[in-house]
């Protein structure tokens, strides 16, 4: 019975712990808000009762969530990553890079949200026939572009990986890209361009993706897991904005 006890105690001491941490998260967003309200606006917080049991709800799931994220996501992350590198096999690494930032961009909610949002404005504004159809296949077009962008910006940082290539020189270089292709990219297209690079990050990709990088430089001779296991969500942000621009400059031009 004593065990039973300190087993409970043990779990119950954990579990306040993590409550504890996903409240000191989320406690700067609860000041600001309230200090704004309170401070500048100078009204009480509507529906108090209900913000508050929200607030409480949110911490919760923020607990959860994280919880979930160490538990599930980042080992299989690296434990894919490990049996992949130990099976010697470049191309079934490579693919399997392509196809997670594939997968996992495509489904993504704020990018169907964001696609279709982008459709209907560019309907209204006449840039694309208003029926039913074309608005479907715009909005298929731009989360396909965003999609295979992602799969390929994972790829290219899995190989930068594999052969240490500096990842200064890799970024800066893309960024030069945007920059060209904001030049001569349809101005109608480079804010949703410039905004596909924020919706790709998402709760899924990200953890899943820094779990692959991790593993990879953990497991591959002279890698640094610090020093090379990051910096693949750096691409995923960043392809995006090139290859939408292009898709604009294809279906505007």
């Amino acid at each position: 019975m004593k065990f039973y006890n300190k087993k409970q105690a043990l779990i119950v001491s954990i579990i306040l712990k993590k409550l504890k941490s996903a409240f000191a998260d989320l406690l700067p967003i609860i000041i600001v808000i309230t200090f704004f309200q309170l401070v500048v606006i100078k009204q009480p917080l509507p529906h108090i009762r209900e913000v508050i049991f929200g607030s409480f709800l949110v911490v919760i799931g923020l607990t959860l969530f994280v919880q979930g994220l160490e538990m599930g996501l980042f080992p299989i992350g690296e434990t894919l990553a490990h049996a992949l590198a130990r099976k010697g096999s470049l191309f079934w690494l490579l693919f399997f890079a392509f196809a997670l930032g594939f997968s996992t961009t495509v489904a993504e909610p704020a990018l169907i949200a964001v696609a279709a949002e982008a459709a209907d404005i560019a309907g209204s504004g006449g840039l694309i026939p208003q029926s039913p159809d074309s608005l479907k296949r715009y909005a298929l077009g731009l989360r396909l572009s965003v999609a295979v962008s992602v799969g390929l910006a994972i790829l290219i940082g899995v190989l930068r990986i594999i052969r240490g290539w500096p990842i200064h020189y890799l970024i800066i270089g893309g960024y030069v890209v945007v920059m060209l292709m904001t030049i001569i990219a349809p101005k109608e297209i480079i804010g949703i361009a410039y905004d596909a690079g924020g919706v790709t990050t998402s709760t899924i990709t990200v953890p899943l993706v820094a779990a692959l990088g991790v593993g990879l430089a953990s497991i591959i001779k002279g890698r640094s897991p610090l020093v090379d296991g990051f910096g693949l969500i750096a691409f995923a942000s960043l392809l995006p904005m090139i290859f939408v621009m292009g898709y604009g400059l294809i279906i505007f031009s």
